[in-house]
C-alpha cells in the first residue's frame, strides 16, 4: 500500500511540474506576442501573461520540491 501511495504523489508531484512549465511557457508567449490584446474579457493579454509566467515559476518550483521530499522521505 506504502508504495502505491508514493507512486500517486510522485505523479502529482510531476503533474504540478508540468503544469508549471506550462504555464510559464504560456505566459511568455502571451507576453510577446499577444500585446494589447483583451483576452476573453478577462483584460489584457499582456497582464494575463505576467500571472501565467509567475504563477507557473511557482508550481514548477513546488513540484520540484514535492518530488524532491517524497524521494528522499521514501514516501
Amino acid at each position: 500500500m506504502a508504495g502505491k501511495q508514493g507512486i500517486t504523489l510522485a505523479i502529482i508531484a510531476f503533474a504540478v511540474y508540468i503544469v508549471g512549465g506550462i504555464g510559464c511557457f504560456g505566459g511568455i508567449v502571451m507576453i510577446a506576442f499577444m500585446k494589447g490584446r483583451n483576452l476573453w474579457g478577462w483584460g489584457d493579454a499582456r497582464t494575463i501573461g505576467y500571472l501565467f509566467l509567475f504563477v507557473g515559476l511557482c508550481l514548477s518550483i513546488l513540484g520540484v520540491l514535492l518530488m524532491r521530499i517524497f524521494r528522499n522521505r521514501g514516501l
